[in-house]
């Protein structure tokens, strides 16, 4: 095969026939092979390969790019972690485990392989192509990573070949090979060479050999392979060293105690597709009802919910129910219920009625253990858990006497430095509770004890950053943004935010590169291409708005700010009835969208429907509009011959942007001068539409 300048995709029925067709495509070199299956070393044993292998050099070439991405390298490869200082050590590392409570949310590991990819970018380690070899048996983080790779890396620079025995995705774009067919392979010792495969040997006969074995013979293989393995590169505590562990000769024993430790590390880290499997496998170890069964129910749970699968989850605590007597059991399992029914993906699936009902179980049992710290820190949980459902309802009063009483709880029952990161939900939920209710600046007090407690966590800083900007503090928002980027891998949320504040300090480059980063991050982020089609608009760049409208409405057909968009560049084009087409089809999807209004309104004015143009720019003051529409109605009515109401306009801009020259200009001047500036006025580009998160 020649070499061609694409990322490919091989299908095929064998591991050897897919590398045969990949060693076939004359790939550039260097070419790194790299197998991709989760039982050789859990999540990321593509991506830990792939550090692994372009470590050393960088670190001696490029030390700064290793330091800067030490939070990726820590997590994706152990045996690096004493290779790597980490910049900041998180606080749930330096707490007993009883007291991690934090479960990283499923974004995280996005952000950690944007960094894994930007890691490779920017080594400056020769690599021309990477072959990834049994991809359909890859853990969820390694398919993330590859997305990632795939769509970021142009295959001129790094070309991708993907060996799998699924067909490649929709969404894949490259070359696409497909091909049936077995490697012949020599067939000594085929059992032991599948047990050394760590079971990802797809040879049929080294399968049938393996199985044909007695079943103390095949224990004892895997005893032989996992520890052998154990001597070695702890990455496979992820995955092989379990894997062996469960079919060895004690896998109620070793067997669960392997899968816990792997458990307890890929919750910690967010690898929550590994946990659930963790977890559902360690059941099958573990006698229903003890102590290790149930840390296997609730990490499962723990990690299905954080996936969405919410039914999986409400299953595993309805087994831990009916399978234990323990009332800390019941506690956390109703608690867990309430919050799967409170915190459903889809808000149609909501029960907050059922929700409360099990949370006041969990609440009633919690108030009846013995012990008081455990008391007190179980106790909290659940009425900062009831605090969330009486937020969705609307009771803010309520949910912050639930969170003032766990904070109380905190601070008066729970030894001095016990559960510190406890304290600080404690902190950050009551700063949004009362920031919810207009209490800003109480807040702001609350969210600083709560970075105060753990100033490691980058996602306290992106709310206050928020709130920071919501008092009209730009400046410290923007530190806060800069800060939560420091303590992350690539954070799409806080380039996002950092652009609202930008845009609001009318640094429009500025805030383009930020839009710009978290479309390169996170090409599926709606409101990203909406604000950025606004702003390449507002600096007239009609072509580059035009394509961000076009890819925005490939994710949201109909989307109202993205047609709002489209009719103010076929306005600006000249096309009015394509304008007005756009305009009506933003207006129907959303009513109240002010910037619709206002923007048909220049359509209706350059036509000469000066009364519509009048009607539209009301509707877009009582929706919210401020000082442009007041000044642009102004304008219309002064227009139309209606110079006392055109004047109060005028006045009401003037009270809501005083420093705006335009409208001081008008009030100075008469109606036929004033006239002149409407082509300033009206018609002008959208207002950006997404608020920081």
């Amino acid at each position: 095969m020649s070499p061609h300048p694409d990322h490919t995709w091989i299908h095929s029925g064998s591991s050897g026939a897919r590398l045969t067709l990949a060693a076939g495509l004359d790939l550039p070199a260097p070419v790194l092979v790299v197998d991709a299956h989760r039982r050789r070393r859990g999540p990321y044993t593509f991506g830990g390969t792939l550090l692994r292998a372009m470590f050393p050099a960088c670190a001696e070439q490029a030390p700064e790019v290793v330091a800067a991405h030490d939070i990726e390298i820590r997590a994706a490869a152990l045996d690096l972690r004493g290779q790597v200082a980490a910049r900041h050590t998180p606080l749930h590392e330096m707490l007993p485990e009883d007291e991690r409570i934090l479960v990283p949310g499923a974004r995280r590991t996005s952000r950690i392989a944007n960094g894994i990819a930007e890691f490779v970018r920017d080594c400056r380690v020769p690599l021309g192509a990477v072959v990834v070899t049994d991809m359909h048996e890859a853990d969820a983080t390694d398919r993330e990573l590859l997305a990632a790779l795939l769509r970021r890396f142009d295959p001129r620079r790094l070309t991708i070949a993907v060996c799998s025995l699924a067909p490649a995705p929709d969404s894949f774009k490259g070359h696409r090979i497909s091909a049936i067919s077995s490697l012949r392979e020599s067939a000594e010792d085929l059992a032991e060479r599948y047990v050394a495969s760590d079971g990802t040997s797809d040879d049929p006969r080294a399968v049938a050999a393996y199985r044909a074995l007695p079943a103390a013979e095949r224990a004892r293989l895997h005893d032989r392979r996992a520890d052998e393995l154990a001597a070695g590169d702890p990455s496979h505590t992820l995955g092989a060293i379990p894997y062996h562990r469960e079919h060895g000769a004690d896998p109620r024993g070793a067997g669960a105690r392997a899968v816990l430790a792997a458990l307890t590390h890929c919750l910690a880290e967010g690898f929550l597709d590994a946990a659930a499997d963790l977890g559902r496998r360690g059941l099958r170890l573990a006698e229903p009802g003890t102590t290790r069964w149930w840390t296997f129910v609730q990490s499962a749970a723990t990690a299905l919910a954080g996936l969405g699968q919410m039914d999986a989850a409400r299953d595993l605590y309805d087994a831990a129910r009916g399978a234990s007597v323990d009332p800390e059991v019941h506690s956390a399992a109703a608690y867990g219920t309430a919050m799967l029914d409170a915190r459903h993906p889809d808000p149609a699936r909501r029960d907050l009625m059922r929700a409360e009902r099990w949370v006041n179980a969990a609440i009633a049992i919690s108030s009846l253990l013995p012990d008081p710290v455990v008391r007190a820190f179980k106790l909290g949980f659940d009425l900062n858990g009831k605090a969330l459902i009486e937020t969705r309802r609307g009771n803010d009063e309520a949910a912050l006497a639930l969170v003032d009483e766990a904070v109380r709880l905190a601070d008066g029952d729970l030894p001095p430095g016990r559960h510190p990161l406890h304290r600080m939900v404690l902190r950050a939920n009551r700063a949004q509770v009362l920031a919810g209710m207009g209490r800003r600046t109480e807040a702001l007090a609350e969210m600083d004890a709560a970075i105060g407690l753990d100033p490691g966590h980058p996602d306290t800083y992106l709310d206050r950053g928020t709130l920071l900007f919501r008092m009209g503090r730009p400046q410290a928002a923007l530190a806060d943004y800069e800060a939560a980027l420091r303590l992350s891998p690539p954070l799409p949320e806080a380039h996002y935010n950092r652009a609202q504040v930008l845009l609001d300090l009318d640094d429009l480059p500025g805030a383009r590169a930020d839009l710009d980063r978290v479309l390169e991050l996170d090409p599926g982020w709606l409101d990203a291409w909406i604000n950025r089609a606004g702003l390449l608009l507002r600096l007239g760049l009609a072509d580059e708005a035009r394509a961000d409208v076009e890819a925005g409405l490939a994710l949201a057909p109909g989307d109202p700010h993205l047609c709002c968009v489209l009719g103010q560049l076929e306005a600006a084009a000249g096309r009015q009835e394509a304008a007005e087409a756009a305009f009506a089809t933003a207006l129907a999807a959303d009513p109240a969208l002010a910037q619709a209004w206002a923007s048909r309104a220049g359509l209706r004015y350059d036509s000469g429907d000066l009364e519509g143009a009048v009607a539209d720019l009301t509707r877009a003051i009582e929706l919210g509009a401020g000082a442009e529409a007041h000044f642009n109605r102004a304008m219309a009515l002064r227009a139309l011959g209606r110079a006392g109401k055109a004047l109060d306009d005028l006045r009401r801009a003037q009270a809501l942007d005083p420093a705006d020259p335009d409208i001081a200009a008008a009030l100075a001047e008469g109606p036929a001068d004033t006239a002149r500036r409407r082509d300033a006025a009206l018609g002008e580009g959208p207002g950006e539409t997404g608020e920081a998160t």
